[in-house]
């Protein structure tokens, strides 16, 4: 098959969906084309969550199952098991949002450490992953990044970020498995990018334990990859990114705004594009130092990358370069690399189902604003479903 023509292919795309999950994929994204849709579909599911309507079996069946492995790791191994024997491996992702007590931070860590004990010995799971806000108060991480002083019982709190934080990464290196780091918001990522620094050097010494997220809708990060390569090199560890676009644009520009500074984010689409692409070349070209992460549902990065790998006669199984994708979405990509051998993983969100619709609400609103992707979905399912015999 000509490269250019991969990502075409829905019959290797879709080769895990029976009939009914193909109906329900594309029955699932119409819906989701149709923002205002969305925008009373979300409203209505807080609603009735809130006050307890029994809807959660509806949830459950329609678009958690497509979107999320379950709602404990152990309901998710079938899937994992599933995606695996087809050459993907998965990332379990606790996707619970919005709750900010040491309680909950402390849990938060735990679960993240169980994973990652869970993950050891499965070769499906290569990586384990979190948010830096789901280990502590996201306005203790803007006040570090804004250099502002902090109290007595907020330095206390800092102390007990910085220890949950060593606790996973700790765990992370002593079960063999990587971590990913999301990123945030930017008023907040400067202490994260820090913090996860710091835990590079001390344990991406022998093998890239942590990886950090580069987020390439700032113009900033193609400067801040080459300061840290340089840090990198004179201190003697590696480094690991995931690369992605990003996910809080419109948040980023409304709060640029409204505090009249000076937007982080690129002037374009296109310079998005460009910055992600150069991004991805630079790592590509110094992966004797840096480990990557593509994390992306645009097909032409992916070509791109793989055109470069090629260029440089890498191996596609090169363990230092990884492919990513959101479970439920662009397995046209996913399916299709695997198949032609390159390390391939799925973000597999999961957990009780009431907690992980705050995240499942997030993605339905973000996804409109992703030029082209759900109707790229719809093309590629319509295309499934005539193959099949089913439209």
């Amino acid at each position: 098959m000509e490269t250019n023509l991969l990502f075409n292919n829905t019959e290797i795309a879709f080769q895990l969906k029976s009939d009914a999950e193909v109906e329900r994929a594309y029955f699932l994204f119409k819906m989701i084309a149709n923002e205002p849709l969305v925008r009373i579909g979300t409203a209505v599911t807080k609603f009735a969550l809130n006050i307890n309507l029994p809807v959660e079996g509806l949830i459950r069946s329609t678009v958690f199952d497509h979107f999320c492995g379950g709602v404990s790791e152990e309901d998710c191994m079938n899937t994992v098991d599933a995606l695996f024997k087809a050459n993907v491996h998965s990332v379990l992702d606790y996707s619970v949002e919005g709750q900010e007590d040491e309680a909950q931070f402390d849990k938060t860590m735990n679960k993240i450490v169980e994973l990652t004990s869970f993950a050891q010995n499965k070769e499906a799971m290569p990586f384990s992953v979190f948010k830096p806000t789901g280990l502590g108060r996201f306005e203790i991480w803007r006040k570090k990044t804004e250099n502002k002083s902090l109290t007595k019982e907020e330095e206390a709190e800092w102390d007990r970020i910085v220890s949950r934080y060593e606790t996973v990464c700790k765990a992370a290196d002593e079960c063999g498995v990587s971590l990913l780091v999301d990123a945030e918001e930017s008023w907040m990522q400067d202490a994260a990018d820090e913090l996860c620094e710091q835990m590079m050097e001390k344990y991406n010494t022998k093998r890239v334990v942590i990886f950090n997220t580069l987020q390439c809708y700032r113009w900033d990060r193609e400067e801040y990859l080459h300061k840290l390569h340089k840090k990198a090199k004179e201190k003697g560890f590696r480094l690991g990114f995931k690369v992605v676009r990003g996910a809080y644009m419109e948040k980023e520009n409304e709060r640029a705004e409204e505090e009249q500074y000076p937007t982080p984010i690129c002037e374009s689409k296109q310079a998005t594009d460009d910055n992600f692409n150069q991004v991805t070349r630079y790592i590509l070209d110094h992966l004797e130092d840096i480990t990557l992460y593509i994390g992306t549902h645009n097909e032409v990065s992916c070509y791109l990358a793989m055109e470069i790998m090629k260029t440089k006669e890498l191996e596609k199984s090169d363990e230092r370069v990884w492919f990513g994708q959101l479970y439920g979405m662009s397995d046209n990509i996913s399916y299709n690399l695997a198949s032609e051998g390159f390390n391939v993983s799925k973000y597999m969100p999961f957990g009780p189902v009431k907690e992980v619709m705050p995240y499942l609400i997030r993605r339905a609103e973000e996804n409109p604003s992703v030029a082209g992707q759900t109707s790229r979905e719809l093309i590629l399912l319509k295309n499934e479903r005539k193959r099949r015999g089913i439209f």
